[in-house]
Formats: structure tokens, C-alpha cells, sequence
């Protein structure tokens, strides 16, 4: 009998299953399906020469996360890599709005729409910067994050307060209006947003919105070199190698738990 049971073998499960052998349990995964990955796979099934990523396909949480970064995952095979820019919005009369990973360039490509937008950016960019590593941990550390989330809580009064925290909640495409007068900034801010599957007058949008944006400011929206399974296979790769099993076709039907324990 394994210290732990892990039903799932998508990127949470796997991670899940390293961290606690690290700690020195004995792990077991379960997967319903043929291979591991859940929504982070490739095949070749269109070409033969042509990797397809066949539902997630960039990672700026993965690039971001101290949990994963501790794996050092570089060590069983997987590598990042970036585009030149990390997204653009293109409209029809030649414009475009780009984000890229060097502050200057998205500033410049928005004051194209507005004078005085990339100044807005800079502004939601320095407020990311005062946030980021109390909010990164608390995306990252066990619910409820009560040290990090206290911590984050003195940094909003100091970061713009209110109004910050009301930008959270707001719809993404009321927000966007708020802080720039042209489309491009909007644009990026509503975008990254829809990536969370959020209406962009859906309360919340906003603060998604600008979460995205801002990690691809920071960390771009990395991709495994070699298809999105790669990321799977180091996961596995390492499980396998701190004694952790791997079985893929099992089917878990109900836990049995005995006297507060499942067994």
C-alpha cells in the first residue's frame, strides 16, 4: 500500500505526486486514460513533421510558480520557448497592440492608439511589481493562503488600495475604458482575459484580465520545445526516478475510506 494515491495524471496530479516524493512517500498516480497529461498533450496525427498541441499550449503560471521552478524540471528534458513578442492584436487599418516581455516595447505600441497609454500600463506594471510575490504565493501555496494573503492585503493599501481591489472585480471591458483612452491597451487587457474563459462584462473579468497581461509582461507565455507533452514527460520522468508508479488504463470508480482514512 502506497503512502499516497494520486487519481489524475494531468500537470496538478504529477506535480502533486513529485512534491510528495520528495518528502519521502511512496506514491502511486492512476490515470482513466492511455497516457498522462490530461489537457496538456501533443500528437503528430496532422503531419507526421508537424507538432499539434491539442488543447492547452502556453504556460506563464507554469514559468511563474516557485513549486515548479523547484522541481528543476530542466534536468529531465523539458526547455521553454519563446516568441519573439508574446501576443498581438492586430486590427484592420495596420495597427497593433503587442505585448511584449520588455516593458518599453508594450508602452510604445499602445501609445500608438492614445498618447499617454503606456504610461497607463507602466502605472497597472507597478502595481504588479509591489503585488506580484505575495500574490504569486498566494496562487501557489495551500488554501487558504492566510500568510500570504495578509501580507497582500497591508501591500493593497499602499499600491493604489481601493481602487486596485476594485479593479479586481470590475468587468474587464469597463476597466479597460477606465484606464486608456485608445483601443490598444483594451484590447490587451480584454484578451487576456477571455483566456480564463470570462465575458468581458463578466465581474471579475478585470482582474484576470490584468493577471494575464501581467505575467506575460513578466514571464511570457512559454511553450515546452517539443510540444506540450514534454512538460508531462519530465514530470513522469522525475516521478519515476524518485520511485513514484505511473499507471495509465485504471479507472477509479470510488475511494474507500476506513476509520478517516482511504484505503
Amino acid at each position: 500500500m502506497p503512502d499516497a494515491v494520486v487519481i489524475g495524471a494531468g500537470p496538478n496530479g504529477l506535480v502533486a505526486a513529485n512534491v510528495l516524493a520528495d518528502e519521502g512517500w511512496s506514491v502511486e498516480v492512476l490515470e482513466e486514460q492511455d497516457e498522462p497529461g490530461g489537457a496538456v498533450r501533443h500528437d503528430n496525427k496532422v503531419d507526421p513533421d508537424f507538432t499539434n498541441d491539442l488543447f492547452s499550449s502556453f504556460y506563464p503560471l507554469a514559468a511563474a510558480s516557485p513549486v515548479l521552478a523547484g522541481l528543476h524540471l530542466e534536468r529531465y528534458g523539458l526547455r521553454w520557448s519563446h516568441a519573439p513578442r508574446v501576443l498581438a492584436h492586430p486590427l484592420s487599418d495596420g495597427r497593433c497592440a503587442v505585448l511584449g516581455r520588455d516593458l518599453d516595447d508594450t508602452a510604445a505600441s499602445l501609445d500608438v492608439f492614445a498618447d499617454g497609454d503606456g504610461d497607463s500600463w507602466r502605472e497597472l506594471h507597478r502595481v504588479w511589481e509591489k503585488l506580484r510575490p505575495d500574490l504569486l504565493e498566494a496562487l501557489f501555496t495551500p488554501f487558504p493562503p492566510v500568510r500570504s494573503g495578509a501580507r497582500l492585503a497591508m501591500r493593497l493599501r499602499t499600491a493604489g488600495g481601493l481602487r486596485m481591489a476594485r479593479s479586481m472585480i470590475t468587468p474587464v471591458r469597463r476597466l479597460g475604458e477606465e484606464e486608456f483612452r485608445g483601443e490598444g491597451g483594451r484590447l490587451l487587457l480584454a484578451g487576456n482575459a477571455l483566456h480564463a474563459d470570462l465575458a468581458p462584462e463578466a465581474a471579475g473579468s478585470g482582474g484576470f484580465g490584468w493577471l494575464m497581461s501581467m505575467l506575460g509582461q513578466t514571464y511570457g507565455f512559454p511553450v515546452p520545445v517539443g510540444g506540450a507533452g514534454a512538460l508531462i514527460e519530465a514530470l513522469a520522468r522525475r516521478l519515476r526516478e524518485r520511485g513514484g508508479v505511473l499507471r495509465c488504463g485504471e479507472r477509479v470508480s470510488r475511494v474507500v475510506v476506513r476509520q478517516g482514512r482511504a484505503v
